[in-house]
């Protein structure tokens, strides 16, 4: 039988609004005060809040697998109303939802929910200054939130960032207590580095250069042990070396034996609208990574022809087309890392602004795996508890690769579609896929 797992059943991790123990005892502490001690209260709670940062991160009373997560805004007599904006809870079509509470006669707003403890995700906040007051019917309220979510920053009190997409200014960045472990992060210096060159792959499919990132291994040379080196094809080379600093993980990856020495591929996405027209399922773009990328690479060092030493990873639209690389060309792609993988993707499909596009019935893409019967391939799927119609979709392809003889494992993090949550996941993917010695 083929090797499959499925995450195990654990605490419903949908996030419940409530009021988090330190804004209720400050709440509580002001009620009887006077003016003057009402301003040293607040004074003596943002001080500490300074000290600890944000979000506070609190015991959820007789409940171990939560923890009561309280997101906050030091506001001034201009601000109307602060809005938090996050990818792992939240309704982007009801955001007034997610519309932090003032505390009554004070700078103190804040918005609390009992997540589960092994919640990780990125948010951004803004802050509504306007000389208006806020609409008070739903759909004006909507529309004007919607236009504020132009205008999101990083928590100011928080110190951990991660880069955003497409947005010009980063997230702000929290892990609960029980998150999955991250502890290659920030060791970039303290172990041996490995090379991330830049350069432009000419390329026929795609009928002009791409710029692609190269990253080879401390050593530069092969495999250890006079074998190519094992390589990874990974999309969005320009979001995960020009801005995530990949490199740095893998170094850690490999310091700590993790992972052989391997090399990695990644061709950049340029902008939105060339990535929405190649990514999917394109066999184009599969051409350009099979037949161009790859052997333009091997020309310049010892990497594997072996597809069961070759790896096409991808996030989004960047999964699907590492899917239906291996779908489609499974003497050349031995190993599938998808993650949050666009599913809604069929021939002529468009994306479109809001929640991603209805699917009725099976995913296309899952539709031809159902079709191709057992490849040569391993799939690795993961996706985030909090991605909707996503989660369901990645369900949904595993089923079909299962009951069609694929060897295929999935993981299902508790977060949303996020590179906060994906970077760990590839991180732990790639192990899994080619950091044992009997894979």
């Amino acid at each position: 039988m083929p090797a499959t797992s499925a995450p195990a059943l654990l605490p419903d991790a949908r996030p419940v609004r409530i009021t988090g123990p330190r804004i209720a005892r400050l709440v509580k502490q002001l009620a009887p005060a006077s003016a003057a001690q009402r301003a040293i209260l607040v004074a003596d709670f943002w001080d500490e809040v300074e000290r600890s940062g944000t979000p506070l991160v609190e015991e959820s009373a007789g409940e171990p697998a939560y923890r009561a997560v309280t997101f906050l805004w030091r506001g001034h007599r201009a601000t109307k109303q602060v809005l938090l904006f996050s990818s792992g809870f939240g309704d982007r079509e009801r955001l007034a939802e997610s519309l932090l509470e003032q505390v009554p006669g004070t700078d103190v707003w804040h918005l609390g929910l009992r997540l589960r403890a092994d919640h990780r995700g990125s948010y951004r906040m803004a802050a509504d200054i306007s000389s208006k007051a806020p609409p008070t019917d739903p759909d004006g309220l909507q529309k004007l939130l919607r236009s504020l979510t132009a205008h999101t920053a990083p928590d100011p009190l928080n110190p951990h960032r991660v880069p955003d997409r497409w947005q010009p200014v980063p997230s702000s960045v929290f892990a609960l207590p029980h998150a999955p472990d991250q502890r290659w992060a920030g060791r970039a210096g303290s172990v041996p580095a490995g090379r991330v060159e830049r350069h432009r792959v000419p390329s026929a499919a795609l009928g002009g250069d791409r710029d692609t990132w190269f990253y080879l291994p401390p050593g530069h040379v092969d495999g250890g042990d006079g074998s190519p080196l094992p390589v990874v094809v990974l999309t969005d080379g320009d979001m995960w070396f020009g801005r995530l600093g990949f490199g740095g993980t893998l170094d850690a990856l490999m310091a700590d034996g993790a992972l052989p020495p391997l090399a990695v591929l990644a061709p950049d996405a340029v902008d939105r609208h060339l990535r929405h027209r190649e990514l999917g399922a394109n066999d184009s773009f599969v051409t350009f990574l099979a037949d161009e990328l790859l052997p333009w690479a091997t020309r310049r060092r010892p990497l594997t022809a072996d597809p069961r030493r070759t790896v096409v990873a991808g996030q989004e639209l960047g999964a699907t087309t590492a899917l239906y690389a291996a779908y489609a060309r499974p003497e050349r792609f031995g190993n599938v890392l998808a993650q949050s993988a666009a599913l809604w993707w069929r021939p002529g499909a468009r994306p479109r602004p809001g929640p991603e596009p209805l699917v009725l019935g099976r995913p296309w893409l899952a539709g031809r795996f159902a079709s191709a019967g057992p490849l040569p391939v391993i799939f690795h799927l993961d996706a985030g508890l909090h991605e909707g119609s996503a989660l369901e979709h990645h369900r949904a392809l595993y089923d079909v690769l299962r009951a069609t003889g694929n060897q295929v494992t999935r993981t299902e993090f508790n977060g949303g579609h996020d590179h906060a949550c994906w970077h760990g996941a590839l991180a732990e993917g790639l192990v899994r896929l080619l950091g044992t010695t009997d894979h």
